[in-house]
C-alpha cells in the first residue's frame, strides 16, 4: 500500500490528538480523580499509537503504547494520577511531539526513547517515580554531547588540511534565562561572523522552539583562536559559563563497524528504492499547500492596485450615470469584494496556535518554583497576520514567565499580605479597530517604582534632575530600556527589566507598541497593540475644513448629528451624554490644526471605540463609506499623531487614516 497519501492526514491528527492529550493531562492535574479525564487522553493515546503503527513509525508506536499502558493502570484503579507520573506522562508527549515535528519535517520520527520508557515501565511496575524527576522532555538531554557521521568527519578533516581550527563549543544559560532562543540565536550569529557552525546538538530547530535545557553544544569552524571566541562568547547577556575545546584527531578514526553498516546501508537502497523515494518527494500535499508569503505579499499589492482602480471606476460611473456601466462595475465589486475575502484570510490565523503552548509552561514553571498560579486565557479565538503570528511568540513567553518568576509571590508571602494563596495570571487577545490587543495581566507584587528609580540613575538610564519630573507611566517605560538589562536586576526590580527591552524592540519592529499599568501590592498588567496587518479596509470618509480624512469602520460605534447646545462642559472638558453616558469630544479640526466654519448650528459627531473606551470624533460632515488601500506614510513620518496612514482615493485625492486608538483615552 502506498502510506505517502496519507501522510498529510497523519500529521494533522497526530498534532490534533497531541494537543488533546496536553489539554486534558492538565485537567486531570486538576481532578486526578476524574476517570472521565483519564479516558479521553486514553482514546486519543490509543488512536495514536494506531495511526503510527499502520504508517511504520514504530518509535512513535512503540512509546505510546507504553504512555497507554500508564494510562490504563490508572482508569483502572491500579495507580494513582500523582503530579510525579503526569509529569514523566508530559515529558513522553514531548518525545512524541518532536517525533510528529520530525516526520513533518521530512524525517524518518526515529528517536531514541528508550529512557522514557524504562520510566513508563517502572510506573506500570507499581515504582513511584521521584519529585520532579523528569519534568520536561530536556533533561533528558542534558548531555550535549555531538556526534559525528562520515559527512561531518570529511568535512573536519578537510578543514584541518587548510589550516582552520575546529572547535566544540558548549554554551551554559543561566537557570532564570529568559527568551532562551533569543539567546542562542544571538550565539549562533555571533559565531557566524567568525566562521561556520556545521553541527548543533541539540539540533537547530529543537534550540529555535526553546526545546532545550540551559546549555547547548556547537562544533564551529573558524581560523580564531578559542579565548578569543570564549570572550566574545561571555559578553553576550545571560551566559554564565562557555567551554571551548579543540575536536580530537580520533573523530577521523569511525569504527570498523560503523563502516561495515554504512556500507550494508548503501547495498540495500536499491534501484526500485530509489524510485520510490523520488517518487515521494515530488507527490504534492492534497490537502494543504506551503506558499512562500512573499508570494502573498505580491498577490496583495496586486489587489490593492484593483482597489483602487475600482473606486476610480466607481466614480467615473457615478458621473456618466450609465446604466450598464454601472451594472459591469456592480458586478465587479461583488467579486472583488469575494477575492477580498479570501485574500485576506490566507494569511490571517488564530492567536490560539500560539497561546497553546502556554499552558504546561505556566503549570511546569509554577511547580518548579513551588507556587500555586491559575492561568485564564481569553480570545484564542483572536486572528492576526500569519507574519505578526510567527513572531509574537518569543515576546509572550518571556512576558508570561516573568510574571510567574518575579511578579506572582510564593503562597505564604501571598498569604500574609492578605491575598488567596493562589496567583491568577490572565492572558487575553481582543480585536479594537485596526489593531489586535493582547494583555497579560498578574495579581502579583506589582513594580517597586522607588527601586526602578533608584537602578535607572545607577545605569545612566536618567539623570537625578530628570528623575524629579517623571510620572508613573514614564517610571514604567524605564524598565523597558537595555539598562536594565543586567543579571542583578532579578533581585532588584523583582527580575521586570531582565530583557524587556529584546520583547519591545520585537513589537515595535512590528509596528506595534506596549504599555504598562502596575499597582504596587496589586499586580501587573502588560499590554501589547499590534496591527491587523489588514492593508485593506473599510472607512466612514469625512471632510474637515478643505481636507478629507477616514475613519476606519470597526472603530465607529454610530455617527451622530447635534444640536450645539447639546454639548456639556465638565472639568474644562467638552462631553455629549450619549444614551445614558458621559462621552468626552475630541475636535479634530484642534487635533490635525485645520481650519473650519466655526459658525454651524450642527456639529457632526462619529463615536469610536477603544476596548471599551468611548470617544466622540468632531467633525464638519460626513461623505460615505468606502473600501481602501491603507498604505503607509513613508519612513520620514513614522510618528505622526493619531494617522496610521493614507489613501489615494479614486478621484486621485490623498486622504488621511484616523487612528482612533491614539485618540481615545
Amino acid at each position: 500500500m502506498e502510506m505517502n497519501q496519507y501522510l498529510d492526514m497523519f500529521i494533522e491528527e497526530s498534532k490534533e490528538h497531541l494537543q488533546s492529550c496536553n489539554e486534558k493531562l492538565l485537567e486531570l492535574e486538576q481532578h486526578p480523580e476524574d476517570l472521565n479525564i483519564v479516558n479521553e487522553i486514553f482514546r486519543s493515546a490509543h488512536t495514536l499509537k494506531g495511526m503510527g503503527a499502520t504508517m511504520g513509525f514504530e518509535d512513535l508506536a512503540d512509546l505510546t503504547h507504553k504512555m497507554e499502558n500508564v494510562l490504563d493502570g490508572i482508569r483502572q484503579q491500579k495507580l494513582q494520577a500523582t503530579p510525579e507520573i503526569i509529569d514523566v506522562l508530559f515529558a513522553a508527549l514531548e518525545h512524541l511531539e518532536e517525533m510528529v515535528y520530525s516526520i513533518a519535517d521530512g524525517g524518518d520520527g526515529k528517536k531514541d526513547v528508550s529512557e522514557i520508557v524504562q520510566k513508563l515501565l517502572a510506573i506500570e511496575n507499581g515504582d513511584q517515580p521521584p519529585r520532579n524527576e523528569l519534568s520536561t522532555e530536556t533533561k533528558s538531554e542534558a548531555s550535549n554531547k555531538l556526534e559525528f557521521d562520515e559527512y561531518d568527519r570529511t568535512v573536519i578533516q578537510q578543514s584541518y588540511e587548510q589550516g582552520f581550527h575546529v572547535y566544540e563549543i558548549t554554551v551554559n544559560l543561566r537557570e532564570d534565562c529568559i527568551l532562551k532562543a533569543a539567546r542562542a540565536f544571538m550565539v549562533f550569529e555571533l559565531l557566524e561572523k567568525h566562521g561556520e557552525v556545521v553541527k548543533s546538538n541539540p539540533s537547530a530547530d529543537l534550540i529555535e522552539d526553546e526545546k532545550f535545557d540551559q546549555s547547548f553544544t556547537v562544533a564551529f569552524i573558524t581560523k580564531e583562536t578559542a579565548e578569543l571566541i570564549k570572550n566574545n562568547l561571555l559578553k553576550i547577556s545571560e551566559i554564565v559559563e562557555v567551554d571551548v575545546h579543540e575536536v580530537g584527531e580520533n573523530i577521523f578514526a569511525a569504527s570498523s563497524a560503523q563502516k561495515e553498516e554504512t556500507a550494508a546501508t548503501s547495498e540495500q537502497q536499491t534501484a526500485e528504492q530509489k524510485s520510490e523515494n523520488s517518487q515521494k518527494t515530488k507527490k504534492s500535499h492534497q490537502k494543504t499547500i506551503r506558499v512562500n508569503i512573499e508570494r502573498l505579499d505580491i498577490l496583495m499589492n496586486l489587489f490593492e492596485e484593483l482597489v483602487i482602480d475600482k473606486g476610480r471606476l466607481e466614480q467615473i460611473s457615478k458621473e456618466l450615470n450609465h446604466s450598464e456601466l454601472r451594472e459591469t462595475v456592480e458586478k465587479m465589486s461583488r467579486v472583488s469584494g469575494d477575492l477580498q475575502n479570501i485574500i485576506l484570510n490566507m494569511r490571517m490565523i488564530p492567536i490560539e496556535t500560539v497561546f497553546n503552548r502556554f499552558p504546561r509552561m505556566v503549570r511546569n514553571l509554577a511547580r518548579d518554583l513551588h507556587k500555586k498560579i491559575n492561568l485564564v486565557v481569553t480570545g484564542a479565538e483572536t486572528e492576526l497576520d500569519r507574519t505578526v503570528i510567527d513572531e509574537i511568540g518569543d515576546p509572550l513567553v518571556h512576558l508570561i514567565r516573568n510574571a510567574i518568576d518575579h511578579g506572582i509571590e510564593t503562597p505564604d508571602v501571598r498569604i500574609k499580605n492578605g491575598k488567596s494563596e493562589e496567583g491568577t495570571l490572565r492572558l487575553s487577545a481582543y480585536h479594537s479597530g485596526n489593531h489586535v490587543f493582547i494583555e497579560i495581566e498578574d495579581d502579583g507584587a506589582g513594580i517597586n517604582h522607588k527601586k526602578v528609580l533608584q537602578k535607572a540613575i545607577e545605569r545612566g538610564v536618567v539623570t537625578n534632575e530628570a528623575a524629579k519630573s517623571l510620572t508613573e507611566k514614564q517610571i514604567h517605560e524605564l524598565i523597558f530600556s537595555s539598562g536594565f538589562s543586567t543579571a542583578d536586576q532579578i533581585s532588584d526590580i523583582s527580575g521586570r527589566g531582565v530583557g524587556l527591552d529584546v520583547v519591545k524592540n520585537t513589537i515595535e519592529s512590528l509596528g506595534g507598541n506596549i504599555s504598562i499599568e502596575s499597582v504596587e501590592g496589586k499586580g501587573s498588567l502588560f499590554s501589547i497593540q499590534l496591527p491587523l496587518s489588514l492593508t485593506i479596509i473599510s472607512v466612514m470618509l469625512i471632510e474637515l475644513g478643505n481636507e478629507k480624512y477616514g475613519i476606519p469602520i470597526s472603530s465607529i460605534i454610530e455617527s451622530l448629528v447635534l444640536k450645539k447646545e447639546e454639548i456639556l462642559q465638565t472639568h474644562n472638558n467638552k462631553v455629549i451624554d450619549y444614551r445614558g453616558k458621559i462621552v468626552p469630544l475630541v475636535f479634530l479640526k484642534d487635533v490635525f490644526d485645520v481650519e473650519t466654519d466655526e459658525d454651524q448650528e450642527y456639529v457632526s459627531v462619529v463615536v469610536v471605540k477603544k476596548g471599551d473606551k468611548l470617544a466622540g470624533l468632531v467633525v464638519d460632515s460626513f461623505i460615505g463609506q468606502q473600501e481602501i488601500v491603507l498604505k503607509p506614510l513613508g519612513q520620514y513620518l513614522t510618528n505622526v499623531f493619531a494617522i496610521s496612514g493614507a489613501t489615494i482615493l479614486g478621484d486621485g485625492q490623498v486622504a488621511l487614516i484616523v487612528d482612533c486608538n491614539a485618540l481615545v483615552q
